[in-house]
């Protein structure tokens, strides 16, 4: 039973519930922009809405499995109680299981159509190249990282064998950037700079999301509440992180800019689709946080 607790440890389940909402709101971008609507669509095409989630969800798996096998050495210091320093994974074990993780979503995304599955196999070499190279540089990890999340939006966008707009997976790309500017604290505190870049970045992206609606779309004061919801979750955290900057209100302010990417594809959703299809989206937000109780998110 350890061992294969281990083993969820090491896919960060609480986690995973984000990659499902990124590719939900990029189905419901897409369809906008061709005119399709998205409550139809969703039942018609439920079994490829599917293929495309859990292709998301095991690429995503596959990637943070890699990333703790890159960390061994550092996280034997820094985190000794993670599954690989720990000695209840192996590394050639997790070597395994990040490569079956990440076969079964290329898998998934082929089933899906031949774009999805060439836009899944550009992500799995964007994930490769933040955990084993990118990340160590101050400024490239955080942008390969936000690369990632991006192509993961395009991917949901890519169901219907088109990408458009592909300009919105810029949004993603500057907030992934942020959290991971606030992650370079999580160990040693003391990174109020990088905070307040950070802020700046959020700010940007919350004026982006709510200027794109906006522009395109009748469905601002649907989207709203979804909206305001979103900046009291990544902003509140933030501050206190500010105030105090320690390793503890610093990995808090991670954890939330981490869990509120559902509250963010939930502000896409109700912008380009539907308030209740939003609110779909949005209840995977309780479920991260309750497997954010179980498993680490960070």
């Amino acid at each position: 039973m350890k061992k294969i607790m281990g083993f969820a440890r090491l896919a960060r389940p609480a986690n995973l519930p984000t990659a499902a909402a990124d590719i939900l709101a990029g189905i419901t971008i897409s369809l906008f922009f061709l005119n399709i609507e998205a409550s139809a669509f969703f039942m018609e095409r439920s079994w490829n809405v599917l293929l495309l989630v859990f292709s998301s969800v095991f690429l995503y798996a596959g990637g943070v499995v890699f990333n703790d096998v890159f960390d061994a050495e550092l996280d034997a210091v820094e985190r000794p109680e993670r599954a690989i320093p720990s000695g209840l994974i192996s590394v050639p074990q997790a070597i395994v299981w990040g490569v079956l993780l990440m076969a079964v979503g290329l898998f998934l995304a082929y089933a899906t159509s031949v774009p999805s599955g060439n836009l899944a196999l550009v992500l799995v070499v964007a994930i490769l190249v933040y955990d084993g190279v990118a990340k160590k540089h101050s400024f490239f990890g955080p942008l390969v990282m936000g690369i990632c999340r991006g192509l993961n939006l395009l991917l949901g966008m890519s169901i219907l064998s088109q990408i458009n707009p592909w300009w919105v997976a810029l949004v993603p790309v500057l907030y992934i950037f942020a959290i991971t500017l606030i992650s370079r604290g999580e160990v040693h505190g003391n990174n109020k700079k990088h905070i307040l870049i950070s802020g700046i970045l959020y700010g940007i992206v919350i004026i982006s999301i709510t200027g794109t609606i906006f522009m395109f779309s009748d469905n601002l004061y649907i989207s709203l509440p979804f909206i305001i919801l979103f900046s009291f979750l990544v902003f509140r955290p933030l501050l206190r992180a500010y105030k105090d900057n320690s390793p503890a209100n610093i990995k808090k302010a991670v954890m939330a800019g981490v869990l509120s990417l559902v509250v963010m594809d939930a502000c896409w959703t109700a912008g380009f689709s539907n308030w209740y299809i939003a609110l779909g989206v949005l209840l995977l937000l309780p479920l991260s946080l309750i497997l954010s109780r179980i498993f680490a998110v960070t």
